[in-house]
Order: structure tokens, then C-alpha cells, then sequence
């Protein structure tokens, strides 16, 4: 629940460092902006408080790992993934963005932090403990500091243990081990196909090569 709480407050803080400019700029999602991306946070942030409010009674149906499902990667026809840069236009000055971000990505973090992490929760048909829920946001909050900063050099990456307990839950949901040799950033944005590996990186991954990409939906 630390982790959460320390990926989610960095992440936000990146945002909130960020000049009008560079709001403009590609993520590391493929189609989508910093805004888009930074609108998307807004929703997951709104994510996490529903869930957050929703008590289950029935034991756990999944951990940290298994409430993510491997799918097959984006193609584009999404109608959620082309909601979000019309969402994200909406807000007209990134100043609003921020704001809104900020507000309900406060909550959302005030919220993780009050909750009984014993306590269990449903979402996405399915049950899991708060700590596995806040657990398994880890590596969505990492995932995205690593879009955020795609294409800003200057802006601050996650941290070593965000960056560290991500890639253990990635090789925990994949079910598969990266080389020692790869930095976790590496492992990530390889892992999940944000950038193709290497021809060294390639050598050292081997038959994992043909698994690869691990989208997470």
C-alpha cells in the first residue's frame, strides 16, 4: 500500500510539473498525447475511489497478479481509447487538466490511504483484498509515468522500487522471468511493447521473444 501511495503521488507530480508545451507532446500510448494520457489518469483516479467504496462480502476471486488479464495489444478501433482525446480537448487549457487531476487524484490517494487493507472489494466482476487492489495499481501507475515521460528527457522517471516491485508484478502476471541483464525500465517498456527490444535484447530473451507483447487489460 506504500508503493501505491508513492508511485500514485509521483506520477502526479510529474504531471503537475509539466509546461502547457508539453501537454502537446506523444506519450508513450500509442495515438495518445500527454493529455490524453493525463485524462486518463482523471478516470483511473475515479477508478480507484469507486472501487474503493465497493465492499465485498465473498472471498477473493483474484490477487495483485491475476486481476490482470493478458490480452491481445491495441488496434485502434477502441471506442474508449478514442473517447479520451475528445475527453482531453474538452478541458480546453491544460491548466484545467491539472486541476481536475489533482482533485480527484488527491481523493483518490487520501482514500488508499484510510482504507483497511484487509477489507475486500469487487470491481470488474471480480473480488480481490484492498492491499491486492492497491498492489496491482503499482504497475499501472509505473506504466504511465514511463508514457508520461516518453518524450520528456527532463521530466523525473518513476522510482527504483515503483520501477522494482512493477516488473516482479509483470513476470508474476506473465508468468515469465526477464534476464537479469535488463533494467526494470527495460523489462517494462519491452515487456509490454512500448518499444521493441534490441537485437542484443532480443539474443538475451530468447523464446520469450515469441510472447511478447504483455498488454494488460
Amino acid at each position: 500500500m506504500d508503493l501505491f501511495s508513492h508511485s500514485w503521488a509521483a506520477l502526479r507530480t510529474a504531471v503537475a510539473g509539466l509546461s502547457d508545451e508539453d501537454f502537446e507532446r506523444p506519450s508513450g500510448c500509442a495515438g495518445w498525447l500527454v493529455r490524453d494520457l493525463a485524462c486518463h489518469l482523471v478516470i483511473d483516479a475515479q477508478d480507484v475511489l469507486i472501487t474503493l467504496v465497493t465492499p465485498a462480502d465473498t472471498a477473493p476471486t483474484v490477487d495483485a497478479a491475476t486481476y490482470w488479464e493478458l490480452v491481445e495489444p491495441p488496434t485502434g478501433d477502441d471506442p474508449l481509447d478514442a473517447l479520451m482525446p475528445r475527453l482531453a480537448a474538452a478541458y480546453g487549457e491544460p491548466w484545467l487538466l491539472k486541476f481536475h487531476l489533482d482533485d480527484v487524484g488527491s481523493a483518490a490517494g487520501r482514500a488508499a490511504a484510510l482504507a483497511d487493507p484487509a477489507a475486500r472489494v469487487a470491481t470488474k466482476d471480480q473480488v480481490l483484498t484492498v492491499a491486492d487492489y492497491l498492489s496491482a495499481y503499482v504497475i499501472e501507475w509505473t506504466l504511465h509515468h514511463l508514457d508520461l515521460i516518453a518524450h520528456l528527457p527532463e521530466a523525473a522517471g518513476p522510482s527504483a522500487g515503483s520501477l522494482a516491485a512493477a516488473r516482479g508484478l509483470l513476470e508474476r502476471i506473465a508468468g515469465a522471468r526477464f534476464p537479469a541483464s535488463f533494467p526494470d525500465a527495460d523489462a517494462l517498456l519491452v515487456g509490454t511493447g512500448r518499444r521493441p527490444p534490441t537485437e542484443a535484447e532480443r539474443a538475451a530473451l530468447g523464446e520469450l521473444t515469441g510472447r511478447l507483447p504483455f498488454v494488460l487489460g
